[in-house]
């Protein structure tokens, strides 16, 4: 399956200023229209799969999360 070249960006940071620095965050407070990252469910999951997005955290048999501090590093990286 061919990937597409584009390249998507995340938002400016004065749009996302209540996104915290530390702790856990769920998936619906990283992607659009909430998060500052504008990418889709299933491709978020290929770029957790394929190494592009941190691995997630599972505190529970139905709760994943991911660390705020790896989700500003990937903004700050500039990787979308």
């Amino acid at each position: 399956m061919a990937r597409s070249s584009k390249k998507v960006r995340a938002r400016p940071e004065t749009e996302f200023q209540l996104f915290p620095r530390t702790g856990f965050v769920r998936l619906t407070s990283i992607l659009a229209p909430a998060g500052p990252i504008p990418v889709g469910r299933s491709t978020w999951w290929a770029g957790v799969k394929d190494g592009r997005f941190p691995k997630p955290m599972k505190l529970g048999s139905r709760v994943t999360v991911w660390r705020a501090e790896d989700i500003w590093a990937l903004l700050e990286r500039g990787v979308l």
